[in-house]
């Protein structure tokens, strides 16, 4: 027995009307059923871009729901899941009457075909008329008084009205699913943040406190121990516990948005020279200050951002650090340049992630927490601006942007 099917026919048996459409919307299929019900040809439809074989409806133009095939396919083509109107009006030309529309009520049913790859590779498009429907309620009220088929007329008005209503409920619930859906990955992804925030500071914060045990149990069993040394070695894990608790407390406040204590027009040039002045250099330090450079920050936390930036030129420099002020405006520029090994450009986001270590940071600096560089970057956009690693020959650089201030 021949087991071949022929599906064209079968589509065109099909008492359903439907149109067959590619992903951008062409009409490559219609049955039988679909031409009777439009009063189309073939020739008038394959081929031919949906949108302009049924354009929106003329007989209604302003019809809020004028739009809800458009809307449906495009819905389907983008999600490749179904996709079901509500009852639609689309006015049909009366066969004979070139340019007479009858009005016509439809709801439809659009659905992907999808490929083996899950990709939309054709869409059907369903319709099913439910003008009869519309129709018998207004005919039940012939023979009747005036009051019913009155009241019957409205029911058909209110039975189109509820129908939009739903159809634009239905849109506005979708939308909001989605919303809620990125919001609660979003959510997740910073729980988990988070979550390995706490576990790598209690990590960092394990080490100076085992430290400091270590110490005071060999003080306690060996009673002839120097003490001098014993505790500078306190003094120093000490000193490190207190700056990572520190870092901490700096982020807590960065990311709770405390205002700042003061912010004060800041002259950024006249400011680096005497932070520098301060500081004691291991490298040696050449600036390039441009002056009359002003931005308005926190003198605290600008102080911090420049130190952080110092303190990680200085552990990955060879011989030289050079600073840079300059005006790019809008914005008032601040650089920190090394001649050490650089950053690889697939790392220069990572070192803003807390706790985020590279290998060489770990090997120059055992010590360190990795909060530096993401509390200078927080400070940054507090005020407005960016820090980020820039490109350079040789080592690496470290570009501040704030705005510019007009004295």
């Amino acid at each position: 027995m021949d087991s071949e099917v022929d599906f064209e026919a079968v589509f065109n048996a099909i008492v359903v009307p439907s149109a067959v459409l590619t992903p951008d919307f062409v009409i490559v299929a219609v049955n039988d059923a679909f031409l009777s019900v439009m009063h189309r040809t073939r020739a008038e439809v394959l081929g031919q871009l949906a949108f302009t074989a049924f354009p929106d409806n003329p007989g209604a133009p302003n019809d809020p729901a004028a739009h809800g095939m458009r809307a449906s396919l495009e819905r389907v083509a983008a999600s490749g899941r179904q996709n079901v109107l509500p009852m639609q009006r689309y006015d049909v030309e009366v066969p004979g009457r070139p340019g007479v529309l009858e009005e016509r009520y439809w709801s439809a049913v659009t659905a992907p075909v999808l490929g083996p790859d899950g990709e939309v590779k054709l869409i059907i498009h369903a319709v099913e008329e439910v003008t009869d429907f519309l129709r018998q309620l207004r005919g039940r009220g012939e023979d009747g008084v005036i009051d019913t088929r009155t009241a019957l007329e409205a029911m058909t008005t209110n039975v189109y009205a509820r129908a939009q209503e739903l159809h634009h409920l239905n849109e506005r619930l979708k939308q909001t699913a989605g919303q809620q859906r990125h919001a609660m990955a979003a959510l997740r992804e910073a729980i988990e943040r988070e979550r390995r925030f706490v576990f790598d500071a209690s990590h960092d914060l394990r080490n100076p406190i085992t430290a400091l045990l270590t110490e005071l149990e060999v003080a306690l069993l060996e009673p002839d121990i120097d003490t001098h040394e014993t505790l500078s070695k306190l003094l120093r894990d000490a000193e490190r516990l207190n700056e990572i608790v520190a870092d901490l407390l700096e982020l807590a406040r960065l990311d709770t948005a405390a205002p700042d204590a003061e912010v004060e027009l800041i002259d950024l040039g006249r400011f680096v020279v005497e932070e520098l002045e301060r500081r004691r250099m291991t490298a040696s330090v050449h600036a390039r200050i441009d002056s009359e450079v002003v931005v308005t920050a926190c003198r605290i936390r600008l102080a911090r951002l420049l130190g952080n930036l110092m303190a990680n030129a200085e552990r990955h420099t060879t011989t030289t650090i050079e600073v840079v002020v300059a005006a790019d405006p809008p914005h008032a520029v601040l650089e920190v340049i090394d001649d050490g090994p650089g950053v690889a450009p697939a790392d220069r986001e990572k070192i803003f992630e807390r706790l985020c270590r590279l290998d060489d940071a770990r090997h120059k600096d055992p010590g360190g927490s990795g909060l530096g560089l993401p509390i200078a970057r927080e400070i940054a956009r507090v005020h407005g601006g960016d820090l980020y690693a820039a490109d350079h020959p040789t080592g690496a650089r470290f570009v501040l942007r704030l705005p510019l201030t007009a004295e």
